[in-house]
């Protein structure tokens, strides 16, 4: 009798990749990107979630819709904890600015998930 939660074996996950429409596969590594670049340079976010948030209707594929909505609720977590983090630095007068880190460690946590399990075409 087989186990039929098994691990997917690499052939399992190049076929999965495989059935993932191009486009739109394409579409969230770019996105990913544009959040990756953000950064350093933070408009590009704003630029990825606007992409997202138009696109969103379109897709077809389940696993890309998966990683829209995981990239629009990182975009949008991400600010609400920068505001957050504005808010305690300004009412510290600057100390509170190392709480700058940990959305800044969560966020980069999320980017990369994102693109690990992309590349490897699975859902987040």
């Amino acid at each position: 009798m087989e186990n039929s939660t098994a691990a997917p074996t690499s052939s399992q996950s190049a076929n999965a990749s495989e059935g993932i429409n191009q486009s739109e596969k394409q579409f969230a590594l770019i996105v990913y990107i544009l959040q990756a670049v953000s950064i350093l340079i933070g408009i590009t976010s704003i630029v990825g979630v606007i992409m997202n948030h138009v696109k969103s209707g379109s897709l077809t594929d389940p696993v890309i819709k998966s990683h829209n909505s995981w990239q629009i609720r990182t975009f949008w977590w991400m600010l609400l904890w920068s505001v957050l983090c504005m808010i305690a630095t300004t009412v510290t007068f600057g100390i509170g600015a190392i709480l700058f880190l940990v959305p800044l460690v969560w966020y980069i946590y999320r980017v990369v998930k994102g693109l690990m399990r992309l590349n490897a075409g699975q859902a987040i």
